[in-house]
């Protein structure tokens, strides 16, 4: 079913980014056009907090709109999510954004919750209230339904979603996507936790089509790129790594 966003909102806060990271971010955008029109909802995660998982989604994101492909991101950390606040989203009219997790547990429709943003052909949908536990919200098919719904309406379906070793959600959402973006630490997360990660991918069903390496060193430029094999992950074809490092707390875009 084809629907527009009934109201728009403003992101405030959105830093420029150095040039290193910026082509980081780009590769990645360019990599995901190579796995073919099948690879719509895409699940951005981590496997432990403060991997940088929040500012991949929201960037690459950016990326896709600031480059007119139709792109949606969904805010799935129902638990902790920071969103709203750290990139200053407010919608048009003022009024509370109803966000992610009133979406999965009112009965209204997408188009309502769902915002057009000032960035391109990006629209949003971040989580306004935290929950102690979303479990049933995910559980239900009303999510399945909406992640099927958008995918029909735009090109890429961005998921920010929780960290995998802190509780289920990131295995659950996983499930309903088409791939999913690891987001690892360079040099912090350990190797058999990110082994657990890409398991419990697995055992989602959900492809692992990208790794992106954050906060790595040992580049001059502030850019590493590099494709990983067996010896590193334990397992060959996960595709590529992306790494960026540094201070996200630019200036705002212009």
């Amino acid at each position: 079913m084809e629907f527009t966003p009934k109201y728009n909102a403003t992101i405030d806060n959105m830093p420029q980014l150095p040039y290193a990271i910026e082509e980081a971010v780009n590769r990645l955008r360019v990599n995901l056009s190579f796995q073919g029109s099948k690879v719509r909802k895409i699940m951005v995660v981590s496997t432990v907090p403060d991997e940088g998982k929040s500012f991949v989604s929201m960037q690459l994101w950016r990326q896709m709109a600031e480059a007119d492909v139709k792109s949606v991101l969904l805010d799935m950390d129902l638990r902790k999510s920071v969103m709203i606040d750290k990139y200053q989203i407010t919608q048009a009219d003022k009024k509370k954004i109803l966000g992610t997790s009133f979406y999965l547990a009112n009965e209204v429709n997408l188009d309502e919750c769902v915002l057009h943003t000032n960035i391109g052909k990006g629209d949003i949908l971040p989580n306004s209230d935290n929950l102690i536990n979303p479990s049933m919200l995910l559980e239900g098919e009303r999510l399945r339904d909406s992640l099927n719904e958008l995918a029909e309406n735009y090109r890429y379906v961005i998921i920010d979603a929780p960290p995998l070793n802190l509780v289920s959600d990131g295995e659950k959402i996983g499930s309903l996507c088409d791939g999913a973006i690891l987001v690892v630490r360079g040099g912090e997360t350990p190797k058999k936790m990110i082994h657990n990660s890409i398991s419990q991918l697995e055992r989602a069903g959900c492809p692992l089509i990208g790794i992106v390496l954050s906060r790595v060193e040992g580049s001059g430029s502030g850019y590493y790129y590099k494709k990983y094999g067996k010896d590193y992950y334990g397992k060959s074809g996960y595709g590529y790594g992306y790494g960026y490092y540094g201070d996200h707390k630019d200036k705002k875009r212009k």
